[in-house]
């Protein structure tokens, strides 16, 4: 009777959790608890203004080859955790994103699918096995697009790549982006030869990925329809353009603006070949810019002993010029999108930015200086004939200088009301806005970085240019504009978490170790090389011809510089072995702590918990 019921229990217990887990899909199915650091699985408030927008259904096609990758288990980790996230999209979606996932087998269809989206596949073994892992999309009008390949180093922008897709399927329409420079950057025609000037490259690809539209330095009000307006080396600009450009920044507008305190591309002609000509004037927008928390600092360019790059002196021989630099990763903002994947970024006569502590907006710094810089006057620069000059006097500040910031969020226009126009009359007759709560500024203090000499090689091939970089300044610039031209919403998706994650402590451990270990091991090193040179001039002064006939000193003096050399590198062997083996020691105690230590004490914790449970149980029944 007791197998009986306990045979009904487990089937009504069984039953019970089928019924449960129906229910569970069907009721709570959009319920969703997010309890990791950094909500990796909590999509933005911006990436969902972005799926409440959509009006036709899109189709995302997720592929990854989960059999070719079976022994990659990092990779498959951040698999997961990418559908996981596009699960999210698809259930934030309400309906209007269609999710398929995708496992391309080789010579299938599905493998043609994938690289008719133009995915990007990566061979993992010997026997030409291949691995995709990307994400194409379609919208109603057979649009496509897709991210060919999951970097798993860009995982931080994971959310925001995915959202630029999604929004770029929404409004496929090339966003417009005015153009406004005080410097010939785009192809025209030299007058005085009839030769045409090309273009510099960065604008000719700018002109490619957008609708790219010349604006005019008098300009009484920004076209309503462009959504980007560049600003290159803006200067002498009368208050009607700088009131028409506050105004479309107060109205939503986006800016990316370069000025400079010496751009070396604006030096006015000399009359008379043997005189210098005159120098460049400064840029001048601070009247918007300070109004905004960012100021060029007037008269002052940078000099960066760290990141300054050989130019050829007067000799003909390289010298390091302080004041051209050639900036990396540790100069940039790994936290955005516009900068975090680039390596290097080269300026010249770069200036200053100088933030303003009290300035309500949000000032974020995207490139700066080493602590090895300073700031120098322009005059000395103006007048520079020898490179290695700058090094004479140099003494870093140890301060670091904003070179590139991002300006966003509430701020006032620089203007207390509307500018007439040369007629007196009220500016275009439009209303002025005195704030926002959304602008959007990248500002940088360099236009020489826009220059094709300072990170890109042009050659001529059977009458075509071919463009080769040899630095990211124009993957800087098209990174800026591509985010800019995007929606508030986009622009606000934030830089998620890392899903993997290191061991912090283990890595403090073993960098202490190395530090420990490493301070003998130089010590060791010193004396060694201390020790060789010694033998060497012992053995050089005496010669081949005197070999025979050395002294008994001089000979056991040899002998002995012989056996202190073979004692050193001794020494330095078994250091170096027990840091390897401190090393070792150390992953193999956390191994145990974890595979271990910890199971064991819950095995005897149950144990323990189970007998005093069945202690209580069996109580002494006394019979009365």
């Amino acid at each position: 009777m007791k197998k009986l019921n306990s045979g009904i229990g487990l089937l009504l217990l069984s039953v019970g959790f089928l019924v449960f887990t129906m229910l569970n899909n069907q009721i709570f199915s959009g319920l969703r608890l997010d309890l990791t650091e950094g909500n990796l699985y909590t999509l933005s408030d911006g990436t969902r203004e972005i799926l409440s927008t959509i009006e036709e259904p899109i189709n995302l096609y997720f592929f990854f080859s989960d059999a070719a990758s079976r022994d990659l288990t990092g990779l498959r980790a951040y698999a997961k955790q990418v559908q996981d996230l596009l699960q999210e999209y698809e259930l934030a979606a309400d309906g209007k994103i269609n999710l398929m996932i995708i496992d391309p087998a080789p010579f299938s269809e599905d493998e043609d699918m994938a690289a008719e989206f133009g995915l990007q596949s990566i061979p993992i073994t010997n026997a030409g096995e291949e691995l995709y892992f990307g994400l194409a999309a379609t919208n109603a009008l057979d649009d496509q697009l897709s991210i060919a390949f999951f970097q798993p180093d860009r995982e931080a922008f994971l959310e925001y790549e995915i959202s630029k897709l999604v929004q770029s399927l929404i409004t496929p329409k090339k966003p417009v982006v005015g153009l406004l420079s005080s410097i010939k950057v785009q192809q025209d025609v030299n007058m005085q030869t009839f030769q045409t000037t090309p273009a510099w490259i960065v604008i000719d690809q700018i002109s490619q990925l957008f609708d790219l539209r010349t604006v005019d330095a008098s300009i009484t009000q920004v076209p309503p329809d462009i959504d980007l307006l560049i600003l290159i080396h803006p200067k002498a600009l009368d208050e009607a353009t700088l009131y028409a450009i506050d105004q479309f920044a107060m109205a939503g507008g986006r800016l990316l603006v370069f000025v400079d305190p010496l751009a070396e591309r604006d030096r006015p002609a000399s009359q008379n070949p043997m005189m210098p000509g005159p120098p460049p004037s400064p840029s001048d927008l601070n009247k918007l810019l300070s109004t905004w928390g960012v100021t060029l600092r007037e008269g002052f360019v940078l000099l960066d002993a760290q990141t300054a790059l050989s130019v050829s002196g007067p000799a003909g021989r390289p010298v390091r010029h302080l004041a051209i630099l050639g900036m990396g990763p540790d100069n940039f903002s790994q936290d955005d999108i516009a900068i975090s994947s680039l390596e290097s970024i080269n300026f010249a006569s770069a200036g200053i930015l100088d933030i303003d502590p009290e300035t309500q907006t949000t000032v974020t710094t995207l490139i700066q200086s080493s602590a090895y810089a300073k700031p120098l006057e322009t005059i000395r620069m103006q007048f520079l004939t020898d490179p290695s000059d700058l090094q004479k006097d140099f003494q870093p500040t140890g301060e670091r200088y904003p070179v590139s910031v991002r300006i966003a969020g509430k701020a006032n226009s620089a203007f207390e009301s509307s500018v007439g126009d040369s007629d007196g009359k009220t500016h275009e007759g439009k209303t002025h806005i005195a704030s926002t709560d959304e602008l959007n500024v990248i500002v940088v203090a360099d236009t020489d970085l826009l220059v094709d000499q300072m990170w890109v090689q042009v050659q001529n091939f059977f009458g075509q240019q071919v463009a080769t970089p040899w630095a990211n300044n124009g993957d800087f610039v098209i990174n800026a504009v591509d985010n800019l031209v995007g929606s508030a919403a986009l622009i606000n998706v934030r830089s998620r978490g890392r899903f993997s994650r290191p061991f912090d402590v283990v890595l403090d451990l073993r960098r202490e170790a190395e530090a420990s270990y490493l301070e003998s091991a130089n010590d060791l090193q010193a004396q060694l090389a201390e020790t060789e040179q010694k033998l060497t001039q012992l053995q050089t002064t005496q010669g081949d011809q005197v070999l025979l006939s050395l002294t008994p000193e001089q000979e056991e003096a040899i002998i002995q510089f012989q056996q202190e050399k073979l004692r050193i590198r001794k020494q330095l062997r078994d250091v170096r072995h027990q840091l390897d083996k401190d090393i070792e020691s150390l992953g193999s105690n956390i191994k145990f702590l974890n595979i271990a230590l910890i199971p064991i004490l819950l095995t005897l914790l149950l144990l323990m918990f189970n007998y005093v449970r069945v202690r209580n149980v069996r109580v002494p029944h006394h019979e009365s």
